[in-house]
């Protein structure tokens, strides 16, 4: 029998255990995907007992299938096939909402056949039809709400044994992807269970379609076999859709088996992202303890499991993993003691999950996939995001993080120094934000940053708000004014338009200061996202260490920053956004001592033709305060009169990208250097949106009368002048201007953001 009779004849045995009734089958044309491989499609005919969305056939360890049902009643099955396909089976199989594991239904509560489930409502299906323009700002990313303990119990569900090889999985937890969402393929650790993204599988389930593999407790499938496993899925969905990225998602010993299949693989879009990965396995402390787990008596080995626990992780990080943030102390510490009890007497269920016999089976895996991981590094094409823990006590992550950042063509590290080996099972760490945070998800061969961003989820919302930025928004207490059509001032941001296109245009503070208080009082006030130009070198490796841990300019990427160009101003009008745009770059924002509120806007009207193109509404703003909360001690001209600083200046320099080649003069100046600053009591912020101009209607005169366009451009310029002035002016009469005032007023009566000031 040929594969493709195999295939026949397996759908119609899947389909016979659903209620799905096949009418008739009839096998279509076969394509060739590459040397020994075909994609084979079959349709059948067929009638429904209940609605019916979608259908998933898992594989098994040569054959992968999936299939879809279509509105007219047609189900569409799809396999990859080599050239020995061998024996098909249903490993997983899901269908109106029931799904089937050989010999284990009991799971079928918990794990999914495919992100989407059938009979999803419809109202469902239409939300998860759009792609992420659809998707809301602060958007509810369930994040948090699994715990270890729920890993623990679902691990003790998964582990009986079946005889069955590795398969993939979809939890049902992820809920249904939005459209074009690229595939994400979790490679579990030493574990095998698939389960370590447990506590991210709800807000990676929203733009990527999760899939995880499962590795029964009793396989012994070598390395070797693993990778061609895995290879075979990779291979379908890159044929599949040739135009997306195809994400790996390895943990540890996954790490190996990520690396190895995009070694393999070099013309595949990949897009790699390593979890304390296990090439350092020849380093690990674990390497003396082999000799005694062999000769330990099996009596004893229920004590390896706590060994392993603290080994591994932290259990107050993993017991913490699901503890709202926003607890006063007394209730942190009664729900951290609670997640604790129900956690430590579970942990002897990991004896289940690694008996003796799997866990020297797991070690010598690890040893094999690190010695073969390593001697590919050289072929690895693929993107790499690797994810270093500093108090991994298993592996000498930090180190390898180093090692493996120099080693691979294209690799960027984040380093979580406070957290354990089982990263992913900790507090502290959220993956969908790390890669957001690190530009990292995209739907296509290139990132972009219109298209590809991912709105700030809730969860991300109140960590700046509560943890990131609390104690500079404490310091400073923002004042928000804007002004209304009728030219009157108010507090609050009722004078700015609701509806985009809308350009931000306005002053540049020392280091930027400003901009985390405009993006959270939009956030907050208007529940819209305000797209800050960036200078480019903040999305580049020039701003890391080899070590670099999450960081401000990570923030930055995640609350809508993108490098500022005409191209991404052009998409971002376009798509009737919120854009924060300031003239002054990197001149402005790195002034001299004696410049604060100084503007160094370039000659030219760069951004007014662009805004009348789309007939955008324009904003100038000012914003005062820099001077209340620290003062310049060592600006760039002390700098350049130390001869060895000048010197490295200069070199630093050569290769930073320059905005303004074509100006001349101060503004052209676009040197990058950290100014030496020092802290005062602090002041307060004030910000003044004001009056809104509009374009629209004024499109053809701004586009061809370049003269008039000028004048605009003096205009707002004029207006963001005069704005500094009226705030610095004003702020005198501002009774709560110092920080003691404040906070004896926020003691006793209002928030940050209701503290009153002066009257405009």
């Amino acid at each position: 029998m040929d594969a493709t009779q195999k295939l026949s004849v397996f759908c119609q045995n899947v389909l016979r255990h659903s209620t799905v009734q096949v009418k008739e089958n009839k096998m279509t044309h076969s394509r060739k995907v590459r040397k020994n491989e075909l994609i084979l499609t079959m349709t059948l005919s067929f009638s429904l007992s209940s609605p019916a969305s979608n259908i998933f056939f898992d594989n098994d360890k040569r054959n992968i299938f999936f299939a879809s049902v279509s509105k007219c009643g047609r189900v569409r099955f799809r396999a990859l096939a080599g050239g020995n396909p061998g024996v098909l089976s249903s490993a997983l199989v899901e269908a109106n909402e029931t799904a089937f594991i050989r010999d284990q239904e009991e799971i079928g509560s918990r794990i999914d056949g495919r992100n989407g489930r059938v009979g999803l409502k419809t109202k469902e299906v239409k939300e998860n039809e759009m792609g992420l323009e659809g998707l809301e700002v602060l958007w509810d990313d369930r994040f948090g709400t699994g715990s270890v303990k729920d890993y623990l119990d679902m691990a003790r569900d998964m582990i009986k044994p079946d005889g069955g090889p590795p398969r993939w999985f979809c939890p049902v937890d992820c809920g249904r992807p939005l459209k074009d969402s690229p595939v994400l393929l979790f490679l579990p650790g030493t574990d095998g269970t698939g389960l370590g993204l447990l506590l991210h599988q709800k807000p990676l389930g929203k733009v990527f379609e999760v899939r995880c593999l499962h590795i029964p407790v009793y396989d012994r499938t070598s390395f070797e076999g693993l990778v061609k496993f895995v290879e075979d899925a990779v291979r379908l969905e890159s044929a599949l859709s040739p135009n997306k990225p195809i994400y790996l998602v390895g943990d540890s010993l996954g790490g190996c088996l990520a690396l190895a299949v995009a070694a393999r693989n070099p013309t595949i879009d990949l897009v790699l992202v390593l979890v304390n990965p296990a090439t350092s396995f020849g380093k690990s402390q674990l390497q003396p303890l082999l000799p005694v787990l062999e000769a330990l008596p099996d009596v004893l080995h229920i004590t390896v499991p706590y060994l392993l626990s603290f080994i591994m992780g932290d259990p107050v990080k993993m017991a913490m993993a699901n503890v709202d943030d926003r607890l006063p102390p007394a209730q942190t510490l009664e729900q951290l003691s609670g997640n604790l009890t129900a956690l430590l007497p579970r942990l002897s269920g990991l004896a289940d999950i690694i008996p003796k016999e799997t866990l020297l089976w797991k070690l010598k895996l690890l040893n094999s996939g690190a010695a073969y991981a390593n001697s590919r590094l050289h072929a690895v094409k693929a993107e790499v995001l690797v994810l270093a823990s500093g108090k991994d006590n298993m592996l000498p992550s930090g180190i390898e993080a180093q090692r493996l950042s120099t080693s691979l063509q294209n690799c960027k590290v984040r380093y979580f120094k406070e957290n354990g080996h089982t990263l992913l099972l900790e507090d502290g760490i959220n993956l969908l934000t790390v890669i957001k945070g690190t530009s990292t998800y995209r739907r296509s061969r290139r990132h972009d940053y219109t298209s590809d961003f991912i709105p700030p989820t809730m969860t991300e919302y109140r960590n700046a708000v509560n943890q990131q930025y609390k104690l500079f928004n404490f310091a400073t207490s923002s004042v928000m004014l804007s002004t209304l059509e009728d030219g009157k001032i108010v507090r609050g941001l009722a004078g700015v338009p609701n509806e985009g296109p809308i350009l931000l245009i306005g002053y540049h503070m020392l280091m930027g200061l400003e901009l985390a208080p405009i993006v959270e009082a939009f956030l907050r006030e208007k529940k819209v996202m305000v797209r800050g130009m960036a200078h480019p070198i903040l999305f580049t490796k020039t701003v890391e260490t080899s070590l670099q841990e999450f960081s401000h300019f990570d923030h930055l990427r995640i609350f809508g920053a993108s490098p500022v160009s005409p191209s991404n101003l052009y998409k971002l009008l376009s798509t009737k956004s919120y854009v924060l745009l300031y003239p002054g770059g990197v001149r402005e924002a790195l002034h001299r001592k004696g410049e604060e509120y100084k503007l160094f806007w370039p000659d030219q009207p760069e951004f007014v033709r662009m805004a009348a193109r789309f007939g955008a509404t324009i904003v100038p703003f000012g914003v005062v305060g820099e001077d209340d909360i620290a003062e310049l001690v060592i600006d760039y001209n002390d700098l350049m009169g130390i001869p060895f600083v000048r010197d490295w200046l200069k070199e630093s320099n050569q290769n930073v990208i320059r905005l303004r080649n074509d100006s001349s003069g101060e503004v052209a100046n676009q040197d990058m250097f950290y100014p030496g600053i020092f802290p005062k009591i602090p002041g307060r912020f004030y910000y003044l949106f004001g009056k809104p101009i509009e374009t629209r209607g004024r499109e053809k005169i701004l586009l061809k009368d370049r003269e008039k366009a000028n004048k605009l451009y003096l205009h707002i310029k004029s207006e963001v002048e005069g704005i500094m002035s009226y705030l610095v002016k004003k702020r005198e009469e501002d009774p709560y201007r110092d920080v003691i005032q404040r906070t004896i007023y926020r003691a006793f009566s209002a928030p940050a953001d209701q503290v009153p000031t002066f009257t405009p």
